[in-house]
């Protein structure tokens, strides 16, 4: 069964790949998603059997490769967290390649989509089930290289390749430091199968390391190693950069990205090597202040975004911020129940945005919708259903994991948690601010989406479009990109779709697109309900086994039943304030936003353009590169190399020639004398060597 939940979505790919013109799209289209469907059923069997059990199940494949003392297996480890992503991957994933059915439906690459799409979750499975840090590695590159193909995806535009190349940089950078840690692991406890390594870990815990001049503890050293590699996956603040670009690939792929794979599989590293991060208190602190940053400093920039897909983009990212607070902080169910209730709404939110940019024919500038909860009614309504969900609105799934979280940053004794909490409350006034705005600029106020092309419509818009204007952004919009929809076409047609006339009517879209968004929406409202009690609550124990690594003085998720009343109500009090300021400044006084960005010019372009870090990372980091390798390239290169290895052979033998040449003059009698010439040195040479040598 295991076998069939992994290499299904492997062979869905192979077939649509290799086979995929033969077969056609629509084949391509049932086989991928019909093994996918086939493998979240075999999932969600073990995920409702699985828990509870003491020890993990260990499921021998085959040996990888032995080199010395190192033995590498690949082998399946099936315990509760493996159940829980096995769930959260295939389930996603499902409904995401059958929302495409529809939503790429006028593509004409839809087979090479589908098998790329199945190869990201074969990728991700292998990442989640590994029982090793070298299968681990091999999932983890996997989903990076499958990003990039489909964040990629439409190659004929050059924004799309960019960020495909940045995503796959920056995770490069991260990658580095995460197989550091995986060498360090090994050089201490001489193996990389997780059994192996938490059987040694306590032996050593109090060993140091030398490293860049000081002694370091050595799992605090690996930890914050492996934990490099979490922040390039799981964009946090620092490596965070490539994930609103990823926005340039089909909106099904960001909502894969961001639900289920890609991006969790930080958050699940971490939460694998729990037991080995329980043993590097210095390193949690690292994740926990990280986490706390990245919930902030993401929140901050979704408040200014104009393109849906960003908005959303942001929200994931500050997210992952909660994840990772709950992980330094030791609250390791709390985290992964974040995980889990939020692939259910932030699906539901990235297939609701690409419902909406279905129905407005490519656009994704919220500046030019707006009034469309009269034209697609249904689509309303699952928006509003994640948007309650990712704000923590009572009893719906983000509510139960997003407060155990705060809860859990305040009851913490650690160092860094009081940054953590006070991060995380003013991160949810945020997030209720920025997912409302989204709301009400979409679906409510006049329909700007008749008149688009036309000047911006009120104060806001004309500071956001003269900010846009002033720093030369690409496109028509600052931050915007136009999601072609399934139209695979080429740049100079692209450029016609992005400003073709939007005065039509909006639409729903079809079945096979709305289908997924009400199973997700049922995940968005109930999961946390109805899987709270396995999670964090009473039967967390029993729930969880050991698949996590509780240290004997962690009791963070008892010590959250006993916050004060404050502090279990701040969410609330922040999701309130967040809708009621959101609602005063777009609904009933829509001038509001344009004076205050007016007023602080400054702010909004340092919040409009995400701290300037893509410009700070040009000037240090991309120019210098690029300097350094022209300099290679014109000097080390073509002057050095060239200039005297082939070039300068070749120039010398050139030279040769042309004076070989000269004697080719054609006139018989200068061929004569050459010949005289010649016969005189020999006879001259046979004589002199013929003479006795004197003295013998």
């Amino acid at each position: 069964m295991y076998h069939a939940i992994v290499f299904f979505p492997l062979m869905g790919a192979l077939i649509a790949g290799l086979f995929g013109r033969r077969l056609g799209p629509k084949m391509c289209e049932a086989i991928t998603t019909g093994f996918l469907a086939f493998s979240a059923l075999l999932s969600w069997g073990v995920f409702l059997d699985i828990p509870g059990t003491d020890h993990a199940t260990r499921v021998q494949v085959a040996n990888w490769f032995t080199a010395g003392d190192l033995v590498v297996d690949w082998a399946f480890r099936i315990d509760t967290l493996t159940a829980v992503m096995l769930v959260v991957v295939t389930s996603v994933s499902t409904l995401v390649h059958l929302y495409s059915i529809g939503y790429m439906e006028e593509d004409p690459h839809r087979p090479r989509f589908f098998a790329y799409l199945s190869l990201f979750t074969f990728a991700m499975l292998m990442l989640v089930t590994s029982d090793n840090l070298v299968q681990m590695f091999f999932g983890w590159e996997g989903v990076g290289l499958a990003s990039y193909l489909l964040i990629g995806f439409w190659y004929e535009k050059p924004s799309a390749n960019a960020a495909a190349m940045k995503a796959f940089i920056v995770n490069r950078v991260g990658d580095f430091g995460f197989s550091l840690g995986i060498f360090l692991v090994f050089v201490l406890t001489g193996s990389v199968a997780f059994d192996g390594i938490f059987a040694r870990a306590a032996e050593i815990k109090d060993a140091t390391f030398h490293f860049l001049g000081y002694d370091w503890s050595v799992w605090t050293l690996a930890c914050l190693l492996l934990f490099m590699g979490a922040m390039g996956k799981s964009a946090q603040f620092l490596l965070h950069t490539w994930l609103p670009d990823a926005m340039e690939g089909p909106t099904p792929v960001s909502a894969l990205i961001h639900a289920a794979t890609m991006v969790t599989a930080g958050v699940f590293m971490v939460a694998r090597l729990s037991p080995v991060f329980e043993l590097a208190p210095n390193a949690l602190v690292v994740v926990t202040v990280i986490g706390g940053i990245t919930a902030f400093f993401a929140a901050t920039v979704g408040l200014v975004q104009n393109d849906i897909k960003r908005v959303i983009a942001y929200s994931t990212c500050s997210q992952l911020g909660y994840m990772f607070v709950a992980l330094g902080v030791g609250a390791y169910s709390a985290g992964v129940f974040h995980l889990f209730t939020h692939a259910f709404f932030k699906a539901l939110l990235f297939l609701g945005a690409g419902s909406v940019i279905h129905a407005m024919h490519h656009e994704q500038d919220m500046r030019n919708m707006g009034n469309l909860r009269r034209y697609i009614p249904f689509t309303t309504a699952m928006m509003t259903i994640g948007t309650l969900a990712l704000i923590g609105f009572p009893f719906t799934s983000g509510y139960y994991s997003k407060d155990a979280i705060i809860e859990a940053a305040y009851a913490s004794t650690r160092p860094g948690h009081t940054l953590a909490f006070l991060a995380t409350v003013v991160a949810a006034l945020f997030t209720s601010f920025y997912s409302w705005r989204l709301f009400f600029l979409t679906f409510e106020g006049p329909a700007r989406w008749a008149h688009h092309g036309a000047a911006p419509t009120d104060a806001h818009h004309a500071v956001a479009h003269a900010a846009n204007e002033a720093d030369g952004a690409p496109g028509h919009h600052e931050g915007v990109a136009h999601d072609d929809h399934g139209h695979d076409v080429e740049p100079a047609s692209h450029s016609a779709i992005e400003h073709h006339d939007h005065a039509h009517t909006p639409h729903e879209s079809p079945l096979v697109m709305t289908i997924p968004l009400g199973i997700l929406a049922f995940g968005a409202l109930f999961a946390g309900l109805i899987f709270k009690n396995r999670f964090i609550g009473e039967g967390m124990d029993r729930f969880w086994g050991h698949s996590l690594g509780h240290g004997p003085d962690n009791h963070i998720m008892h010590d959250i039943h006993h916050v004060p009343a404050l502090v279990s109500y701040a969410p609330f009090i922040m999701m309130v304030a967040g809708f009621v300021l959101a609602f005063w400044m777009y609904i009933r006084r829509p001038e509001l936003p344009g004076q205050l960005a007016a007023q602080q010019p400054s702010l909004y372009r340092f919040l409009l353009n995400k701290w300037y870090f893509d410009e700070l990372y040009d000037r240090i980091f991309v120019r210098p590169a690029k300097d350094f390798g022209k300099f290679l390239w014109k000097e080390g290169d073509g002057r050095i190399i060239d200039g005297m290895g082939p070039n300068g052979i070749a120039a010398r033998v050139l030279d040769v020639t042309r004076g070989v040449v000269r004697l080719q003059t054609g006139y018989v009698y200068h061929y004569a004398f050459v010949m005289l010439v010649g016969v005189a040195g020999l006879i001259s040479w046979y004589m002199l060597a013929g003479l006795p040598k004197v003295g013998h």
